[in-house]
């Protein structure tokens, strides 16, 4: 197996539509999460989102024509593409770079525009682009027209799961050898009146009119997450290749753990013994030591089930003492669930704690549930010698994923 490294990142979130500035007030605790302004909220009882602010993808790079025949979910995609393909510098034959960018929900947007059409001005006013808006296989085509990429192309859909699946199954390709370089992670646009007004009605959202009292991981006050959109990318690329480029590497992914809960469409299993097994299979590739560090960027989505469950699941996985030591902390508290994005950008933040030493908080973390009862960082960003970061994934459907990263 040939090692898997990260040479480029880029990202579009509620608190930065860039890296820099995503990573800045990440680390500053800023809160992404506000009152709904992209449509009338007055019909439902959810009045916040974690939607992306100053957002011109225009004035960010992408092409008018391009721009114009893409959902949102797809300009969020290419946008964060742009800047992790500019970061990383790669030169690379294009049968031997691939993309493997998912989403979960495709271009609702679009879906919602066109609906509209069919129901007041009838089925030929539809428009001939609504299927290639709407497909959520355009994000990762779109991505490799962009670059030529002429290797695997591989659009992955597993709900809240999708990023970092994308990005565990392209470092798996790597290391197998069907690729030297993989675009790979996810993106969502499902911020919208219909993609609240669904969630809202599974009861799975927050319903808190406050700001900051509304994204609450491990709190004992939470009762739902923030939907909220971006995207985030990253660029693989296999270690010798990199390293025969001189190119700057953020990390090296050692280890990648997945498993199906097999057990309800949205409820997790509530011991954490399935997901704990992903959580394992991930650190027993990464050998972790006893001399290990461990900083556990935390799916923490802020409902009741799976903060509990997921607490259970790393302590399954490390053992009581090593979990009690390891550095956890839910970027959710600042920029809310991205879905299918959400694994993507949070390995970003994964790797870039590793690299600064510097642990992101989980703000707005005032009464800590007592079954929730390891370090999550609470409120303000501390400093460690963190050695192994894990970055967990949890998504309806019972998918589960754990990506480990090192330092290099």
């Amino acid at each position: 197996m040939r090692r898997v490294v990260i040479t480029g990142v880029g990202a579009v979130t509620p608190i930065g539509n860039n890296v820099k500035d995503f990573w800045a007030n990440l680390t500053a605790g800023k809160n992404g999460i506000d009152y709904i302004k992209s449509f009338d909220s007055a019909n439902i009882n959810v009045k916040v989102a974690g939607e992306i602010k100053d957002f011109d993808p225009i004035a960010l790079g992408l092409d008018k024509s391009i721009a114009r025949r893409s959902d949102k979910f797809v300009q969020y995609a290419l946008i964060a593409a742009k800047e992790a393909m500019e970061d990383s510098k790669i030169e690379i034959s294009p049968e031997r770079l691939g993309v493997y960018v998912g989403t979960g929900v495709g271009g609702l947007n679009v879906f919602i525009e066109e609906t509209k059409k069919y129901l007041t001005e009838g089925p030929k006013w539809v428009s001939p682009l609504f299927v290639p808006m709407f497909i959520p296989n355009m994000a990762s085509s779109n991505i490799a027209i962009t670059y030529n990429a002429q290797g695997p192309s591989v659009p992955v859909t597993a709900a809240c799961t999708t990023g970092s699946m994308a990005i565990g199954e392209a470092y798996k390709a790597i290391a197998a050898g069907f690729a030297d370089a993989i675009i790979a992670g996810g993106t969502e646009a499902g911020a919208t009146e219909l993609g609240i007004a669904s969630f809202a009605s599974c009861k799975a959202l927050s319903c808190s009119d406050k700001i900051d009292e509304a994204s609450l991981p491990f709190d004992k006050r939470r009762a739902g997450f923030v939907l909220s959109d971006g995207a985030g990318i990253v660029v693989l690329e296999e270690y010798e290749h990199a390293k025969a480029r001189n190119a700057k590497i953020y990390g090296e992914i050692c280890g990648y753990g997945i498993s199906s809960d097999a057990h309800h469409i949205t409820a997790p299993v509530a011991d954490g013994s399935i997901a704990a097994r992903a959580i394992s299979q991930a650190i027993q590739q990464a050998q972790i030591s006893e001399n290990d560090v461990v900083y556990i960027n935390a799916h923490g989505t802020g409902t009741h089930m799976n903060d509990v469950a997921e607490t259970k699941a790393i302590k399954l996985a490390l053992g009581e003492e090593r979990a009690h030591k390891a550095h956890i902390s839910s970027n959710k508290s600042m920029i809310g669930h991205l879905l299918g994005a959400a694994g993507a950008v949070e390995l970003i933040a994964t790797a870039l704690t590793l690299q600064n030493k510097i642990i992101p908080p989980t703000i707005n973390l005032l009464e800590q549930d007592p079954e929730c009862d390891l370090n999550y960082t609470p409120n303000v960003a501390v400093k460690a010698d963190v050695t192994l970061g894990l970055s967990n994934s949890f998504g309806f459907g019972g998918h589960n994923a754990c990506i480990a990263v090192r330092n290099i």
